[in-house]
């Protein structure tokens, strides 16, 4: 994977009407995601560190909320890599959820390391995330020792059903119902959409039901991801997906949505039937094609619903992607369902052949590397976080 540096003169956006700012340039080492507290009040993760930073108003605080004391981060995607944050009341003394994804070193005793998710709350005085409580515990290495335990997905969200939301890939290469492979392993935490409660109980009725002894799937067959959203209108969930050498993807996520890894990747054949070729749990998984694929990989990362009309009503609850390996971010407008992406010309298909065809949703270009892209608290502007330490606004002219 060939990850794009950000320009020399700063990324720009293609409309005239709108313009980017730089509100943050730190000391930040390989940020993966952040969450806001309030406005001009920003939570960051710093993956390999492990340390959960805040920023005010721009200034990095001098002391980290929170160091893992027992972060894994030798492989390549392992490290701290999701953050969300839940407010439980309207109150001052309601508690603040804070929930942490990421890999937990193995023990001397033989344990492997693992994926966790943790929630903590926030401290009174906003200084500290105490009280750790363990809700989901994933696997982290692949089953073959030698190769490497990558596709740790790792984002998190907070549901509108209140319920916590976390995807994670096929972890270096496990082959079992979870990747569509009928003979393999029962579901395993790897290779989908997951949900659990806030208090890491499983959510009822689970789409898989009895099928899923994990009783945490929402969706499976997914290879890796590195971002989905809540439809503002719908709640629908939509994801990117990252494809092995080409054929990445947006998903339109339904309950038990099967997204085919490892059986399928981009648009299926004519001849493909689902109903045979994957694992289905009785008719509760169901595979539907992508809304759209970049034939040409381009290693989509975070994906953003812009639920604020600050930036244009043309781009109000409308689809916000990144990518690592060009420096875009895409825009993409839903349809009068919004069940599927407007789009026309030579994507109609839904399929971008080549780089050439993308320019009709490219939004902007030039920002490097972007790990997380998430919508202001307070003003409603659309905020990205880069590889190299930055933090940009999208705000009018």
């Amino acid at each position: 994977m060939l990850s794009q540096p950000p320009s020399s003169t700063g990324p720009t956006i293609n409309d005239p009407n709108l313009k980017v700012e730089r509100v943050f340039a730190g000391d930040l080492q390989i940020p993966t995601s952040m969450a806001f507290l309030g406005p001009n009040d920003i939570l960051v993760l710093e993956k390999n560190k492990g340390v959960v930073d805040r920023i005010v108003n721009g200034k990095l605080l001098p002391q980290p909320l929170v160091q893992i004391p027992n972060i894994a981060n030798q492989e390549v995607e392992w490290g701290l890599l999701g953050i969300a944050i839940d407010k439980t009341g309207t109150d001052s003394s309601s508690p603040t959820y804070v929930f942490l994804y990421y890999t937990e070193k193995g023990s001397d005793s033989g344990e492997r390391a693992r994926n966790h998710i943790y929630r903590y709350e926030l401290s009174s005085d906003g200084s500290r995330l105490v009280n750790p409580l363990l809700l989901l515990n994933l696997p982290a290495t692949s089953p073959d020792p030698d190769q490497e335990s990558n596709h740790d997905g790792g984002k998190v969200m907070i549901g509108p059903d209140h319920n916590v939301y976390t995807a994670i890939g096929d972890v270096g290469g496990h082959r079992g119902q979870a990747q569509n492979d009928k003979d393999g392993a029962r579901l395993d935490g790897t290779s989908g959409i997951l949900r659990v409660t806030k208090d890491g109980q499983p959510v009822i009725p689970d789409p898989l039901g009895r099928e899923d002894p994990t009783r945490t799937y929402y969706a499976y067959g997914i290879r890796n991801s590195f971002g989905f959203d809540f439809d503002p209108i719908t709640g629908n969930i939509w994801d990117t997906e990252n494809g092995a050498d080409d054929n990445d993807e947006v998903n339109l996520v339904a309950p038990g949505f099967n997204s085919g890894w490892l059986k399928m990747q981009g648009m299926a054949p004519p001849n493909f039937d689902p109903n045979t070729e994957l694992v289905t749990f009785g008719d509760k998984g169901k595979y539907h094609d992508p809304q759209f694929v970049w034939r040409q990989t381009i290693s989509p990362t975070a994906l953003k619903f812009l639920n604020s009309d600050k930036l244009g009503k043309q781009y109000e609850n409308t689809i916000f992607t990144g990518d690592v390996n060009t420096g875009n971010l895409y825009n993409f407008k839903m349809n009068a369902d919004r069940n599927g992406l407007q789009l026309a010309g030579a994507l109609s298909d839904k399929i971008a052949d080549t780089r050439e065809e993308l320019h009709p949703i490219i939004f902007g270009q030039g920002f490097g590397v972007i790990t997380d892209i998430k919508v202001g608290a307070g003003d409603g502007y659309l905020y990205i976080l880069t590889y190299d330490g930055s933090i940009y606004r999208i705000l009018p002219s």
